[in-house]
């Protein structure tokens, strides 16, 4: 089965059937956003920036592309074959990817792979463009944030924004990262939160410290997205 996915020819179906839905869920749900005037100042002037969401929200992410689009904005795409038909949509609706994950030990070339995209994502950012990350994917654990996106926002010294995405009605996959596809037609939810920035000089202990208060600030912004389309929040 992972072979016939990873199909060329299956990779660019599944991208057009991804750019179909993210524009239908984008153009028939109705969008809400909390918040949103924290990530303004960005958007108008000529400073980069980093926006997260969990990986379980990239059928809704299209949610937030008015925002986006305003911007130099690219998303980082993990470079397996299971992520080319993401990177494939994404392109397409305006959101060219760079493409970058983690690398396991002892893999050299990954390892060379992980380094040439952070150096991408860092120079793209120092110059002003906004990178969208899902800082959990592409293998999980499930709401914890990985310290590739701490350290990208460390070295290009961007602001970061935490985006909780959700809509109802929906159907919510049993994959590890929860996957929420939405119906049309429906109400959907942005919760946004920061800015955030982390100091170049930041320590290892610290880094992890922030990492989780992140990591628990994006899964209350989740949460409270989640309600907000139940109708059991403002």
């Amino acid at each position: 089965m992972k072979q016939v996915l990873r199909n060329a020819g299956v990779q660019a179906f599944l991208g057009w059937v991804l750019t179909g839905y993210l524009r239908m869920a984008l153009a028939t749900i109705r969008w809400r956003h909390v918040n949103v005037e924290t990530v303004e100042p960005v958007l108008a002037g000529e400073s980069g920036a980093i926006a997260l969401f969990w990986h379980g929200r990239i059928p809704l992410c299209l949610a937030t592309a008015p925002q986006w689009w305003r911007k130099r904005t690219r998303a980082m795409i993990s470079p397996s074959a299971d992520g080319e038909f993401i990177a494939q949509a994404l392109a397409r609706v305006g959101f060219p990817a760079i493409r970058m994950s983690s690398a396991k030990p002892g893999d050299a070339a990954k390892a060379r792979q992980a380094a040439i995209g952070f150096r991408e994502a860092v120079t793209w950012t120092e110059g002003g463009g906004a990178l969208v990350i899902t800082p959990d994917g592409p293998r999980g654990p499930n709401e914890v944030i990985a310290p590739g996106a701490l350290q990208i926002a460390k070295r290009s010294g961007a602001p970061v924004f935490l985006m909780g995405i959700a809509a109802a009605p929906a159907l919510q996959m049993k994959t590890w990262d929860k996957v929420m596809w939405a119906a049309p037609f429906g109400r959907g939810a942005v919760v946004w939160d920061g800015p955030h920035v982390a100091p170049r000089d930041i320590g290892p202990a610290e880094g992890e410290a922030m990492l989780a208060d992140w990591s628990a600030r994006l899964s209350a912004a989740t949460r409270r997205a989640e309600a907000i389309v139940r109708g059991e929040a403002d």
